[in-house]
C-alpha cells in the first residue's frame, strides 16, 4: 500500500475531478439532461451529478458497440494485437491506481486500502491476464475422411451487454469486459447507478489506451429503465450480468421477449462455511470466518454468511469471531487504518437492519453488533452482527443479507453439516476446514457450490473459474472458460 496518510487521501477526494458523463463510442456524452446524484455512504454528501440513461442514451451505446462491431478494426485484428492493447489497459490502469481506487473508496464505502490493494490489484491483473491469453487460443481440426477436412473455429459472439453491480464495481466489470475485449467483441457495460463514476472513468482509460471509439462504452442508468432497454435491444448478442437473482430472472424474461440472446448470469449466495473439530488451526478458521463475512462490509455474493460449527468445538470458534468483531476497526472509508468502512447507502443499510430486527423477532440470539453506528458521520455505517441459535428455517438462515450478518448454525456430524449446506436455493460458493484428506474430498464433492475452499476462504487467481449452481447463476466468469461466454463454435466442412 502507498505511504499515503488519511488527511492525504482527504485532500486528494476534494480536488478529485469526477465525470458523470455516459462514454459512449470514444467520447463522453452528457446525454439528454437528466441526471441522478451520486452520494458517497462514507458521509451522505453528493460526490457530482450524473447523467441518467434511458431507452436513447443505452441505443447510442449499443449502436457505437454494433458499428464497432460489424465495420470496426477490433474483431478483425490479429489476436495479439488485441492482447496488446488490453496490456496497454493494464499499464495505464497502474498508471490512474489511485485515482481509481479513490473513486471507488468514494462512492461505495469501501475502505481505500481495500480499493487500492485488492480490487485495483485484481482489475489490473484480470485485463493483464486476459491480454497475455489472447494470442494463446487455438482453434480444432478434427481428423475426417481423407477427402475432407473439417475446421472448428471461435469466433466472436458480437455485441456484449454487461451490467455489474456496486460491491466491486471495477473487479467485477473487468471480468466481463477483459474476456469479452479478448475474444474480439464490442462491449456496452451499464454499472450499477450506486457506483457509476470508477466505471465511467474505466471507459475514459480504455479510449486513451487505444480501444477504438464504440469498443467500450459506458451508460449510466437505473436497472427498470436503462437495465431492461439493455436487456431488450435486439442488437446485443450476449448479456453477462452479476447481481441479484431477482433481477436475473427479469434478463431471461429480457432475452426471452427479443431475440434470444445468450444471458449469463452470476447471481447471490449464502455461502456454508464447515468448521470440523479436526480443522488444521480452529483459531485461523474461525478468525478467516470472521474476515470473510465483514470484508467489505460483508457486501459479497461469496460472503460466508451460514457458519455450520461442530457443536463440540461451536462455543470455541464463536467466541473468537465475537472477538474480532468487536475489535476491528469502524471508520472512514478515506482512513488507511479502516478496516469496515460504510454499506454502500441508506436503503440498504435498511435492508440488512430489517434482517436483523427479523432474525431477533424469529427467536435467534445476538452475540454482538446489530446497530447502526457512527451516524454523526452522515455515513451509513453498521456494527459487525453475530447470532447463533440461528434455525435453518429461520430467514437469517435462508436469504442473502449482504452485510455484515454472520449466522451460526451448529451440528452434530458431517452428514447433517452437509444436509444443511446444501439447503439453500444458492450455490455459489462453500468453505470446509478439516485435517482429513478423505473428508475434504468426499464433502467438496458433495456440496452444490461453484467453488470450494479447503482451509481457506476468498483464495484463487484468474487461472481458475467462478461462478455459481442453482439459483446462483451460469456460466463461468474468470479463466480461460470465460471465453466461452463470448465466443461462437463454427464448423466448416470441406469436401476436397
Amino acid at each position: 500500500m502507498l505511504d499515503v496518510t488519511h488527511e492525504e487521501w482527504q485532500r486528494r477526494a476534494k480536488s478529485l475531478d469526477l465525470s458523470g458523463a455516459h462514454h459512449i463510442d470514444g467520447a463522453d456524452e452528457g446525454g439528454g439532461g437528466a441526471v441522478f446524484a451520486a452520494v458517497s455512504p462514507r458521509d451522505g454528501q453528493v460526490l457530482t451529478q450524473v447523467a441518467d440513461g434511458g431507452a436513447a442514451e443505452v441505443e447510442a451505446a449499443v449502436a457505437a458497440a454494433r458499428r464497432a462491431f460489424d465495420t470496426g478494426p477490433w474483431p478483425r485484428l490479429a489476436p495479439a494485437e488485441r492482447g496488446r492493447v488490453l496490456l496497454r489497459m493494464a499499464d495505464v490502469l497502474q498508471e490512474r491506481r489511485e485515482e481509481l481506487a479513490l473513486t471507488v473508496s468514494l462512492e461505495m464505502g469501501k475502505p481505500i486500502t481495500d480499493a487500492y490493494e485488492i480490487e485495483l490489484r485484481a482489475l489490473i491483473n484480470t485485463f493483464r491476464w486476459y491480454g497475455q491469453l489472447a494470442d494463446k487460443l487455438t482453434d480444432e481440426s478434427p481428423h475426417t475422411a481423407p477427402d475432407s477436412l473439417a475446421l472448428i473455429t471461435r469466433e466472436p459472439a458480437g455485441v456484449v451487454g454487461a451490467v455489474v453491480p456496486w460491491n466491486f464495481p471495477l473487479t467485477l466489470a473487468g471480468w466481463k469486459v477483459a474476456p469479452a475485449l479478448a475474444a474480439g467483441c464490442t462491449v456496452a457495460l451499464k454499472p450499477s447507478e450506486n457506483s457509476p463514476l470508477s466505471a465511467l472513468l474505466l471507459g475514459r482509460i480504455a479510449t486513451e489506451a487505444g480501444l477504438p471509439p464504440g469498443v467500450l462504452n459506458v451508460v449510466n442508468g437505473n436497472g427498470p429503465v436503462a437495465g431492461r432497454a439493455l436487456g431488450l435491444h435486439p442488437d446485443v448478442d450476449v448479456l453477462a450480468f452479476t447481481g441479484s437473482t431477482a433481477v436475473g430472472r427479469h434478463f431471461l424474461r429480457y432475452a426471452a421477449d427479443s431475440n434470444l440472446k445468450r444471458v449469463w448470469l452470476e447471481l447471490g449466495g449464502k455461502s456454508p462455511n464447515i468448521i470440523l473439530p479436526d480443522a488444521p488451526d480452529l483459531e485461523k478458521a474461525a478468525a478467516t470466518a470472521a474476515w470473510g463475512i465483514f470484508f467489505n462490509q460483508g457486501e459479497m455474493c461469496t460472503a460466508p454468511s451460514r457458519l455450520l460449527v461442530h457443536s463440540s468445538i461451536a462455543d470455541r470458534v464463536t467466541e473468537t469471531i465475537v472477538r474480532r468483531a468487536r475489535e476491528l476497526r469502524i471508520g472512514d472509508p478515506l482512513d488507511p487504518a479502516t478496516e469496515m468502512g460504510a454499506l454502500v447507502g441508506e436503503d440498504h443499510l435498511g435492508r440488512v437492519q430489517d434482517h436483523i430486527g427479523t432474525g431477533l423477532a424469529e427467536g435467534a440470539r445476538l452475540l454482538t453488533g446489530g446497530s447502526r453506528t457512527l451516524a454523526d458521520t452522515g455515513g451509513s455505517y453498521l456494527e459487525p452482527t453475530v447470532f447463533d441459535h440461528v434455525d435453518p428455517g429461520m430467514r437469517l438462515a435462508r436469504e442473502e443479507i449482504f452485510g455484515p450478518v454472520l449466522s451460526v448454525l451448529a451440528f452434530d456430524d458431517l452428514d447433517e453439516a452437509v444436509r444443511l449446506a446444501n439447503a439453500t436455493e444458492y450455490g455459489l460458493a462453500a468453505g470446509l476446514w478439516t485435517s482429513d484428506l478423505s473428508t475434504a474430498h468426499k464433502v467438496s464433492r458433495a456440496l452444490r457450490a461453484g467453488t470450494v475452499w479447503v482451509n481457506c476462504y476468498e483464495e484463487g487467481d484468474l487461472t481458475v473459474p467462478f461462478g455459481g449452481m442453482k439459483q446462483s447463476g451460469n456460466g463461468r466468469d474468470k479463466s480461460a472458460h470465460a471465453l466461452e461466454k463470448y465466443t461462437e463454435l463454427k464448423t466448416t466442412w470441406i469436401q476436397l
